[in-house]
């Protein structure tokens, strides 16, 4: 069983930045895919982000591409999002979440272990 706490969320102006964290528990961090997905009010969870084990790999959603860097700190347990130029449409709920299986995906079904979130808001 993996423990995924976040952390780093806040409110932030448009054009601002915040970084969030993402720490987990147990020795198997550096084996799983990690990735970052977020659900706005009344939608659905989207994805983010993705990063492979070694941190090789990184995958961006289209609205996110250029904004927003995903990495990992295998040493500390820790997978970090990086949010600059942040956008109202930004605004959301910001989950972390931690897959067994080597390939990296998109979907949220491949993904195992989900943290509980933290609020980002960005205001206009």
């Amino acid at each position: 069983q993996v423990q995924l706490v976040e952390s780093g969320g806040g409110l932030v102006q448009a054009g601002g930045s915040l970084r969030l964290s993402c720490t987990a528990s147990g020795r198997t961090f550096s084996t799983y895919v990690m990735g970052w997905f977020r659900q706005a009010p009344g939608k659905e969870r989207e994805f983010v982000a993705a990063i492979s084990w070694s941190g090789g790999s990184t995958y961006y959603a289209d609205s996110v591409k250029g904004r927003f860097t995903i990495s990992r700190d295998n040493a500390k347990n820790t997978v970090y999002l990086q949010m600059n130029r942040l956008k109202p449409e930004d605004t959301a709920v910001y989950y972390c979440a931690a897959d067994r299986g080597g390939v990296v995906s998109t979907r949220r079904v491949e993904y195992d272990y989900w943290g509980q979130g933290t609020q980002v808001t960005v205001s206009s």
